[in-house]
């Protein structure tokens, strides 16, 4: 019997790209066994109404309302549980952002390599723009090193943290990574039931990171495979697209996936170490008069989170002000 596969698409006010997505899925999906799901993130927008309507008559198709909008792990983690149509798991979750796009052979792809490779928990795509550049969505973990060497920006610095650099570029062969991008990652049920599924205290940002650290915890890996092509617009359903300062979520979910790893004196570490890379990047920008490439407020924003945090009582989670924000 062929492995089954259930295909999570979350929407957020994005209706009518997100019907978009779902026919590129159906195209994807057409010999494939398995279903797809949308879950619609408390949209409020008439955007459940449109997506029952647009896929009113499509065979292995269902619309859920997820009730609330807990950002994207929660949301994800509804059409997850939701399961195939029977009531039972299937074999394999792809999860596609609504304004992600797959070639017709993408699922088939992701499907077929976690099929012959079973000590693999997840495989995630080649992203490219809708101008046809390609997206960097294979990484290593974060890291109190990578926060150095990230804010550093230095030549020296990077040569000696190479294998702590996040961003691993854009491979030409199938590379074992330590997380992908979750506008296209198919992860294995069986992973998911070992490990559990996304920490919903995250709302958006590093909550794909966490999920995937916990399955190479639990001896997993994962792979890019660059044969696996999806476009993707990028920041329709968060509006955060290239914003010049960062939101307070973003800073909340960093503290959370950082505690998640060392617990708080981990998260006082990797702060640390952000600025004393960032005092060195300052001294370069000085002497060889460069733009600053620090966003905004981000030094201020990144103490003063980290500081509320520390601090006797404190708790980093989605139910932060940031996250509230964020959700209306």
């Amino acid at each position: 019997m062929s492995a089954r596969v259930l295909t999570v698409i979350l929407n957020y006010r994005t209706a009518e790209m997100c019907l978009r997505a779902a026919q590129a899925a159906r195209v994807a999906m057409e010999r494939l066994a398995g279903e797809i799901v949308i879950v619609d993130n408390d949209s409020n927008d008439g955007s459940e109404e449109q997506l029952r309507a647009g896929t009113h008559g499509w065979p292995r198709t269902r619309v859920i309302q997820s009730g609330v909008n807990g950002g994207y792990g929660a949301g994800n983690n509804v059409g997850i549980r939701a399961g195939m149509a029977d009531g039972s798991k299937p074999d394999f979750v792809y999860l596609l952002n609504s304004d992600a796009f797959p070639d017709p052979d993408a699922i088939a792809q992701l499907r077929d390599y976690l099929t012959a490779h079973p000590d693999c928990s997840f495989a995630g795509s080649h992203i490219v723009g809708e101008d046809g550049g390609d997206h960097v969505t294979a990484f290593r973990f974060h890291s109190a090193w990578s926060e150095f060497e990230t804010a550093a920006n230095t030549g020296l610095v990077s040569r000696v943290l190479r294998k702590h650099i996040v961003p691993m570029g854009v491979p030409q062969n199938p590379t074992r990574v330590d997380w992908c991008a979750g506008a296209s990652v198919m992860f294995r049920q069986s992973a998911l039931d070992r490990v559990g599924l996304f920490d919903e205290r995250f709302f958006l940002y590093f909550e794909e990171t966490d999920l995937c650290h916990r399955m190479a915890d639990a001896g997993w890996h994962g792979i890019y495979l660059p044969d696996s092509r999806v476009v993707h617009v990028g920041g329709a359903s968060t509006g955060v697209t290239g914003l010049a300062r960062k939101p307070g979520y973003w800073f909340d979910s960093r503290l959370l996936y950082f505690s998640n790893r060392g617990g708080r004196g981990y998260v006082l570490l990797t702060t640390l170490a952000f600025l004393a890379g960032a005092s060195i990047w300052t001294v370069r920008r000085l002497i060889e008069r460069k733009d600053d490439r620090i966003a905004p407020h981000f030094l201020r924003d990144l103490m003063s989170h980290t500081i509320r945090y520390l601090m006797p009582g404190a708790t980093a989670s989605r139910g932060s002000k940031g996250a509230r924000e964020a959700a209306r």
